[in-house]
């Protein structure tokens, strides 16, 4: 009951199985420096969520309110902004589960791991929402078969997989379809396309990843198959390279899009370790940062009215 009702976890995840918290719930050690580790936590998922994930949810608001009839920069935008809306806002909810978690002497498994770092789809999903992808092998994939019964009967594994996990997220047709999607492109690379990634130079396989994942995020998106018929035209340039509304979300925008876009990566994280390396600057360092951070987030939940809580729905 205790482990049913764990709420750090219990909305958006990560998912986490009773065997992976069964010794914490009668043994954990809870000491000052892991209240404040989680305290640090909790305010990174809650930046991500409120200052990140929210203002450029609301840019991919309004150019999904076009119907997707727009020029290509401005399709490339949108589909930049989902896609930073979309991980920030989850793996902001994941920091915030895994900070409350520490901050009760539970250590919650990660979910995320720099995914846009990715350079296959394979690798992809070993980074994105990995304790789905966990839940997912352990109790359907290796279930049905695995890879052990011959690469026929991997591919129709995989194909079910893929299948429920786009019926997971929701009963709707771009859900199916986006799992699908995926199903292509992992099998693609199974019989072939990880090898040629491989021996490919790392941001030809890295540009190839986000290209990939740029589009499925779109699928994920649309709820109506004109809107995503409209998109996959736009980025091709159906309706132009673009015009004073493009140039105006790249100027308003664009600096927010680029600090996404390092924020996604491991880059500040190591600078962060290398920071506070030394012990005695560490418990300085994190609350110096971590105190305005969270006046900040307080001050514009108060005050933004668009505040959607995204993952929740899936």
């Amino acid at each position: 009951a205790a482990y049913i009702a764990m709420f750090p976890q219990l909305i958006a995840g990560p998912i986490v199985r009773y065997a992976d918290i069964e010794t914490q719930l009668k043994t954990r050690i809870l000491d000052p420096d892991q209240i404040v580790s989680g305290i640090l936590r909790f305010t990174c998922g809650l930046c991500k969520k409120v200052l990140i994930a929210n203002q450029l949810g609301a840019l991919w608001d309004e150019i999904y309110a076009t119907g997707g009839n727009v020029p290509a920069l401005t399709a490339w935008i949108g589909a930049l902004a989902f896609a930073f809306q979309i991980y920030f806002d989850f793996s902001g909810y994941s920091d915030m589960a895994i900070g409350l978690g520490l901050m009760l002497g539970f250590r919650l498994p990660e979910n995320f791991k720099h995914p846009y770092e990715s350079a296959s789809i394979t690798e992809f999903w070993r980074r994105w929402h990995i304790t789905l992808g966990t839940w997912f092998r352990e109790y359907l994939y290796i279930p049905l078969g695995g890879n052990r019964k011959g690469l026929a009967r991997q591919i129709l594994n995989l194909l079910i997989v893929w299948f429920l996990t786009g019926l997971w997220h929701g009963a709707g047709w771009n859900f199916i379809l986006w799992g699908l999607y995926f199903f292509v492109f992992i099998t693609l690379e199974k019989l072939f396309l990880l090898k040629a990634l491989k021996k490919a130079p790392r941001f030809v396989s890295h540009l190839y990843t986000l290209v990939v994942v740029l589009f499925s995020w779109v699928i994920f998106a649309c709820t109506e198959p004109a809107s995503l018929g409209a998109f996959a035209a736009s980025f091709f340039g159906a309706n132009g390279l673009f015009e004073s509304m493009s140039l105006y979300y790249l100027k308003t925008y664009g600096a927010m899009l680029l600090l996404a876009a390092l924020l996604s990566t491991s880059a500040l994280k190591k600078l962060w370790e290398k920071i506070t390396k030394r012990s005695d600057a560490h418990l300085g360092a994190r609350m110096a940062i971590c105190l305005p951070a969270l006046a900040l987030c307080i001050v514009f939940i108060i005050g933004d009215t668009y505040n959607p809580f995204l993952y929740f729905r899936f």
